[in-house]
């Protein structure tokens, strides 16, 4: 058993099994442990209490001969009153496709209601969810991108909770992008469910950090504030750790490497250029049946989690980025230049992009700079003075060494 698990131990608790012994570092490399590994920082904060858990299919704490152990049986193996689960975009087992709507169910193992926010009914839970807990519990892996939507939800039920005056608990979780700040900051006239809080497009910031300042920068709407807020943070964690995810956050970012790319290439969504949804390289390619110049071809296919993907059954053109690596992917930040290269490529003018572009870099002058033929170094170095001062103004906020 190790000294994490046997700090559990008490009277009080039921005799550890096999399975939860099974607890250890997600990613051996790191030695870093999740704020749900260390149960003995926040059990005793939830006991007594009916519990809301917000999470899904990575919010786990190990494996038991190879069976993902989850945040939720820790929580009921230690005897707390888990009522509700909270489930966002793809779902609690994070199958469905990318904005596909996702009905409310019951978790089959456990019996507990599933309350899904990704419904396409209302961003928040209903006031009769609501009524049924009194703290919410936030255990869910994010990538750290502005565009990603699980920040968005937890800041949708931290405002539900605000008004509600219910506590709020984030079992914090490494950010994979935790070492990059850029970007422009969004335009909140372009807030919208990819875009909800004025930060950079890569913020570098963990999702308890990211609470801490919407709380703190008074970002919530109508002036909220969660008064009970609580960040049980990482272990042996930094800012420049390499933190590998040990569970696929969402069906189209299989690997790093997507992952590390998704800054640069998320973009193509709001074209009609694939970046690869329906092969088995999503966020790794990027091709369309009008580009020429390439020697890399694919097809997208309707597939588990890409049911209806861009340019479905299309032969396309492009590039094929499954090759870069680690350090060349995370140090080029927000690089617009595969865009560029498309954009020029089709010449099609302003109708390459459609409105979602926009939303999804949260100003509308990159769009414009793309036109006139600016270079991606020039579009970086446009927001360059925003990122230093979102970087002085997240600094309070920071839990973990940026180096």
């Amino acid at each position: 058993m190790s000294v994490l698990w046997a700090t559990m131990a008490t009277a009080s608790m039921p005799a550890l099994t096999p399975m939860m012994a099974a607890c250890e570092t997600l990613d051996p490399t790191t030695g870093v442990f999740t704020g749900a590994q260390q149960p003995d920082l926040y059990i005793d904060l939830l006991r007594g209490q009916r519990v809301a858990l917000f999470s899904n299919q990575t919010g786990i704490v190990g494996y038991d001969r190879g069976t993902p152990v989850h945040t939720l049986d820790l929580m009921l193996h230690c005897g707390l009153n888990v009522v509700t689960i909270f489930s966002p975009e793809h779902g609690f087992r994070g199958t469905a496709d990318a904005g596909e709507h996702v009905g409310s169910s019951v978790d089959e193992p456990t019996g507990i209601p599933i309350a899904s926010l990704y419904d396409g009914k209302r961003s928040g839970p209903s006031p009769e969810t609501m009524s049924l807990f009194d703290v919410l519990v936030v255990d869910i892996q994010d990538v750290g991108l502005r565009y990603y939507t699980y920040y968005v939800t937890m800041i949708n039920l931290m405002e539900a909770c605000a008004a509600s005056d219910k506590a709020v608990v984030v079992l914090d979780r490494p950010n994979p992008n935790g070492m990059t700040v850029d970007g422009p900051i969004l335009d909140m006239r372009l807030r919208s469910g990819v875009g909800r809080l004025p930060i950079p497009i890569v913020y570098g910031m963990t999702m308890g950090e990211l609470a801490l300042m919407a709380n703190g920068e008074g970002w919530l709407k109508d002036n909220l504030h969660v008064d009970k807020l609580t960040v049980i943070p990482c272990k042996g964690y930094t800012h420049a750790t390499r933190y590998r995810l040990p569970v696929a956050p969402s069906p189209n970012l299989p690997n790093m490497t997507s992952i590390y790319l998704y800054p640069s290439l998320c973009y193509f969504e709001g074209t009609a250029v694939s970046l690869g949804r329906g092969t088995d390289k999503p966020f790794q390619v990027y091709g369309h049946p009008d580009m020429t110049g390439y020697s890399f071809s694919f097809t997208p296919r309707s597939v588990a989690g890409a049911k209806n993907p861009p340019q479905l059954d299309n032969l396309c053109h492009g590039e094929d980025l499954s090759g870069i690596s680690d350090d060349e992917a995370i140090a080029m930040g927000v690089n617009l230049e595969y865009v560029i290269n498309a954009y020029r490529n089709l010449g099609t003018g302003k109708q390459f992009f459609t409105k979602f572009f926009d939303l999804l870099t949260g100003d509308r002058s990159v769009r414009l700079m793309i036109m006139a033929g600016m270079s991606a170094d020039e579009i970086k170095a446009s927001w360059a003075d925003d990122v230093a001062d979102f970087r002085r103004q997240r600094a309070p906020y920071l839990l973990y060494p940026e180096q």
